[in-house]
């Protein structure tokens, strides 16, 4: 049983991203934050609540993993399902990325079948703040190093609710949540992998005395604010200096910042794209920007891109084949 002083902490963060009386999906892998996760959901709500876990199938411990969260799951009373990816041929290059992507579309399906609209996954404190420091060094705008948001969507499922109820929560509160179940979570080797980016980050922070892990989520929540903040502003520009005609977007330019004219162009590129990812890295929309600005022609995501003092955006054509 989880303390009666944590569980109220939980119910308060989960009653504040989705109402009492919702049906729940919990992404449940056997780490200790989606096992801490799913216990407190499962007594906060234990008539609302289903469980999946993805097994990608890359290590061989990764079934009886599976089992023993679906084991847990029938102790708790709660429905549970493991959903296997099938790769045809498994990613040796870009695994996490292809792997993240692979268990949202089987997540995706699965609340597709049950009838759930909403997620829940145990991405905390700790996640929030690698995540930030993973984006400033790429060069991360406002966007970017906002972090993940409470509220989100499934990766290629826009009409499926995402939510991170413990982006408050320390890693060790979440494991001391397990421990004092009696559950033992699983080891998933990956974590301590230096291969990959957050490892190595982890580890950095970990042993770096002078950073402080909350203030740097505190710092991403910040972000947040000021990004939402702009997009009000980019919704007022849009409305007030963007007009449509016969398929062409035209934004009549004017003295806004910076950002908000990048972000007038990514949206309407984003509208009309016809080829490629509908999100641009900086860089690449950074160039366009110049190049609109300086009145001259471009092409991204197959739009057709014409600047000066009104920046026209249509679909181009269709490039032919050749045979």
């Amino acid at each position: 049983m989880v303390p009666d002083g944590t569980l109220d902490r939980f119910r308060s963060d989960l009653d504040a991203l989705v109402p009492p009386g919702t049906r729940i999906g919990i992404a449940v892998s056997g780490g200790p934050d989606s096992l801490a996760l799913l216990l407190l959901a499962a007594q906060a709500r234990p008539s609302e609540v289903e469980a999946a876990t993805v097994d990608h199938g890359f290590r061989a411990e990764s079934r009886v993993e599976a089992q023993t969260v679906a084991d847990i799951c029938a102790e708790l009373g709660l429905p549970h399902v493991t959903l296997t990816i099938d790769w045809e041929t498994p990613p040796t290059t870009a695994i996490q990325e292809r792997a993240r992507t692979a268990r949202y579309d089987a997540l995706a399906a699965w609340m597709r079948e049950r009838n759930l609209s909403t997620l829940l996954t145990g991405h905390h404190l700790d996640d929030q703040a690698e995540t930030l420091i993973m984006r400033l060094s790429r060069g991360s705008g406002v966007t970017g190093l906002a972090g993940m948001r409470s509220t989100a969507t499934v990766p290629g499922s826009p009409a499926l609710k995402l939510l991170r109820p413990l982006l408050g929560w320390r890693h060790a509160e979440l494991e001391a949540i397990c421990a004092e179940a009696g559950v033992t979570p699983a080891n998933d080797p990956s974590n301590g992998d230096t291969r990959h980016e957050r490892v190595r980050i982890r580890q950095a922070l970990a042993s770096a005395d002078c950073v402080d892990a909350g203030a740097i989520a505190r710092s991403a929540s910040n972000l947040a604010a000021a990004d939402q903040a702009i997009e009000w502003a980019v919704d007022r520009e849009w409305s007030d200096r963007v007009s449509r005609s016969d398929g062409t977007i035209v934004y009549s330019s004017s003295e806004a910042p910076a950002e908000i004219r990048r972000r007038i162009a990514s949206r309407a590129i984003a509208e009309l794209a016809s080829e490629g990812p509908r999100h641009f890295r900086s860089a690449e929309l950074n160039r366009l920007v110049r190049t609109l600005e300086d009145g001259q022609t471009a092409t991204l995501r197959g739009v057709s891109c014409k600047g000066g003092t009104h920046w026209e955006f249509r679909r181009a054509p269709l490039r032919r084949v050749a045979l």
